[in-house]
């Protein structure tokens, strides 16, 4: 298999000559960060067994949210913390995309208009919920920014995974969407939450001083579809919460300073494959790193992480008691981190020492196992 490290190792100074006075720091740290992830050229960890006293020098893993290696734990973790929290009733799983014409804007000034992609979003899903018939109060919803596309083309889109329920604070109540004849499968106009979208969008953009471009498209693109009961909506937003934007199995091939890639049309449903340069493939994959600090997932209204006390009571009053009890058995159950064991006995081995710098290193040994738990 093709990795995403060797790529790295080979055409990185390319990259860098080609692009190197437009790349950001969060790309270059990205870069480097993902070339020495598990290498002896990174820093490693000393652990040591407490029963036979066996030590092990096991590389660190660069952590980097864009790592194809890294993250799978904390992934798992949050999908756990969110299904924990789902709430009864119908989901809906709602895209708010930015049309083309303000991409490049995006791209210069990420870090206010990614925040202002995910605010603007929200603020039309609580006005549409605050004047629904059924709804009349406050939602909560899941969101997660990507910005690429399956050909990993810049894409800035956030989704929002919004159980089909509020909570109207002032008087007190908790108010679901019955179901109608299509089975609960429609919530809100998609064309009317494009409109107000983009007049919430636009006065963002004013408000910060940024003129949009003089082409924009008159209809905006908003998708909401009904996705049950909202698990596989967030198990699909988990995926791709820390792994990067491409997985390693789907670089087919790197020859003659060509990349073949594959990824799934989503207009047939088929794998399709895309041959690019090796310096246009990183700077493809690197578009996509966030600026340092930049939370990608966040929660609104009743499912903000302050609003734990209130998802509680929700559970004691709303749901039935069996699902509570699950809700509970669930977070008694959560994935733990894999031990590190030692080779010799098998026992449970701990860490003593961190960031042990490469050059006071010996050659490092480890397995593939310990690789992944490091």
């Amino acid at each position: 298999m093709i990795t995403l490290a060797s790529i790295i190792d080979q055409f990185g100074p390319d990259y860098l000559a080609q692009y190197g006075g437009s790349v950001l720091p969060s790309q270059r740290h990205a870069l480097n960060a993902m070339k020495n992830c598990r290498t002896s050229l990174g820093p490693c960890l000393l652990a040591q067994c407490g029963d036979c006293g066996e030590q092990r020098l096991v590389p660190h893993s660069c952590g980097h949210r864009n790592c194809p290696h890294c993250q799978h734990f904390e992934s798992q973790r949050w999908i756990e913390r969110q299904t924990q929290a789902v709430v009864a009733g119908s989901y809906f799983l709602v895209t708010f995309t930015l049309p083309a014409e303000l991409r490049e804007l995006v791209w210069q000034h990420q870090r206010v208009l990614y925040g202002a992609l995910m605010d603007c979003s929200w603020a039309t899903l609580h006005t549409f919920s605050q004047n629904h018939k059924q709804l009349q109060g406050s939602p909560g919803a899941v969101a997660v920014l990507h910005t690429h596309a399956r050909r990993l083309d810049f894409h800035p889109h956030v989704h929002l995974a919004m159980p089909a329920a509020a909570l109207d604070a002032d008087k007190g109540l908790w108010r679901t969407l019955r179901k109608s004849a299509k089975g609960g499968g429609y919530l809100f106009n998609h064309k009317a939450l494009a409109k107000v979208f983009k007049a919430k969008f636009l006065t963002a953009l004013a408000e910060l001083g940024l003129p949009p471009p003089p082409n924009l498209p008159v209809k905006w693109v908003v998708d909401c579809k009904c996705v049950g009961n909202g698990e596989k909506a967030l198990v699909y937003l988990g995926r791709y919460l820390y792994r990067g934007v491409i997985a390693e199995k789907d670089i087919l091939r790197c020859e003659n300073g060509q990349v073949t890639y594959r990824w799934r049309d989503s207009k047939t449903k088929k794998l399709a494959q895309r041959t690019v340069s090796a310096v246009e493939f990183l700077r493809l994959v690197l578009q996509h790193v966030l600026p340092k600090g930049f939370r990608r997932a966040r929660n609104y209204g009743f499912l903000h992480p302050n609003s734990k006390r209130l998802i509680a009571l929700l559970r004691l009053l709303v749901f039935k008691p069996c699902e509570t009890a699950g809700a509970e058995l669930a977070a008694s159950t959560q994935t733990q981190r894999p031990k590190l064991l030692c080779r010799c006995c098998g026992a449970v081995i701990t860490v003593v020492r961190r960031r042990i710098l490469p050059v006071n290193a010996p050659p490092v040994c480890a397995s593939h196992e310990e690789l992944a738990s490091a």
